[in-house]
């Protein structure tokens, strides 16, 4: 049973100020005012779960939910490497990296969408542990010079090429499944 009311749109309202997390996010990286930077990221991590929470709980979730809240994820992730990119906090390739991913899941799912009129947001298994390294990234990378954390070098070089080799494996994962499916479904026609 659907709750009444304003409920079922808290969590899209939740998704929405993650948007308008964004512009605060790069302002700060870009002043170098990391720590301001951090806790923002931070916030809207939790934001991100606890849309999700209250969207399963008390059963809110909306097609437009199922769209924003991704879609969210990936204005913030690359809003964050593209500005820690130009900040020289983490290398150029893979801020190329993932956002060619990003483009290409956006485009491919549009793409998909225009095929078999039948798209409907669920994330590849890869795609999460990409997603969680990237998000792990960026925190580790703000937190060192915002919160006065020195980890060894090695600590950030790991973590930069597992989220490099996630994202070329969750890119991959995505061009093979859902390009499958759209071929399927130009078969079928």
């Amino acid at each position: 049973m659907k709750p009444a009311g304003l409920l079922p749109w808290v969590p899209n309202l939740i998704t929405l100020a993650r948007f308008l997390a964004v512009p605060g996010l790069v302002y700060f990286v870009l002043l170098g005012q990391t720590a301001a930077a951090f806790w923002i990221f931070v916030a809207a991590g939790v934001s991100d779960a606890l849309d999700g929470l209250i969207a399963k709980r008390w059963h809110c979730v909306t097609r437009l939910g199922t769209f924003l809240d991704p879609l969210a994820d990936k204005v913030l992730l690359v809003a964050s490497y593209v500005t820690l990119g130009m900040q020289d906090y983490i290398p150029l390739w893979l801020v190329i990296l993932v956002v060619s991913r990003d483009l290409m899941i956006i485009g491919g799912a549009v793409l998909y969408h225009q095929l078999t009129d039948d798209l409907k947001p669920r994330p590849l298994m890869i795609s999460k542990v990409n997603t969680a390294m990237q998000i792990l990234l960026v925190a580790v990378i703000l937190a060192q010079p915002g919160l006065g954390i020195a980890l060894p070098t090695v600590i950030d070089s790991l973590l930069i090429w597992a989220t490099g080799l996630t994202t070329l494996l969750s890119g991959a994962a995505y061009v093979i499944t859902w390009g499958g499916a759209a071929m399927r479904s130009e078969n079928r026609e």
